[in-house]
């Protein structure tokens, strides 16, 4: 497996459209490769199945141009901060040799955005440490460790402490989440209403978007919060 450049982890299918993929389609077009990683199968959704919530993750990856997709199948709802479920994140970490990883929001209205934030978080260092082992699909793998972790913001308002121009991506974004249809709005569904099934939940994203862009004079913009200083090589790249 070639090197990835960003590697975004989602605690369920769709968490990481929801809220980055306007900016991983910007970087897909400066030439950069993406990966994405679910923890778990979303089995716990009121919409869907998990049948349909694989067939829908594919379909929104072949609208955003992303060919690498893995499910750790943690338990939905209930996976724990253990060991195993780092180790199974290191391993992730140790095959795509990431620089950035994105990763849920570090608290969020769901219990387990801020749970897989943590554990991304956590197995990013852990990734690092040579002492720990780990194989994948047969081969042993060597200590990585990512330069940095970008955590996206999610349904909690929380201050970002960058934002991204996403404004010429808005609409791939948007198709891309639309695959997702058991989850999103259809007229003809007869399945329970949810906090994000209705037809106004994508006025909300938009109008999310459109206040992070508004303090740097862009139409939309995703945010994101950081764990250290970020530095920059000259204060007039800054918007």
């Amino acid at each position: 497996m070639n090197e990835i450049d960003i590697l975004a982890f989602g605690a369920h299918p769709d968490d990481v459209e929801l809220s980055a993929a306007g900016t991983l389609l910007k970087h897909i077009k400066l030439g950069k490769k993406v990966a994405l990683v679910d923890l778990t199968q979303g089995e716990l959704g009121s919409r869907g199945t998990v049948e349909t919530r694989y067939s829908e993750a594919k379909k929104a990856c072949e609208i955003l141009g992303i060919t690498h997709r893995v499910n750790l199948k943690m338990e939905d709802g209930f996976f724990t901060h253990s060991q195993e479920n780092l180790l199974k994140i290191v391993e992730q970490i140790r095959y795509f040799k990431p620089e950035i990883v994105f990763a849920n929001a570090i608290e969020d209205r769901h219990p387990d955005h801020g749970k897989g934030s943590k554990l991304v978080s956590e197995a990013c260092f852990l990734a690092g440490l040579i002492k720990i082992e780990t194989s994948l699909n047969g081969e042993i793998q060597k200590a990585h460790r990512p330069k940095v972790v970008y955590h996206y913001i999610q349904d909690r308002n929380i201050k970002p402490d960058f934002v991204v121009d996403v404004t010429n991506f808005v609409e791939t974004k948007l198709a891309a989440i639309k695959a997702y249809k058991t989850q999103f709005f259809d007229p003809n569904s007869r399945e329970p209403q949810t906090p994000i099934s209705g037809e106004d939940f994508f006025d909300f994203l938009k109008g999310r978007m459109s206040e992070f862009g508004r303090p740097i004079g862009v139409k939309y913009a995703e945010a994101f919060t950081v764990e250290r200083s970020i530095g920059v090589h000259n204060l007039f790249d800054l918007q």
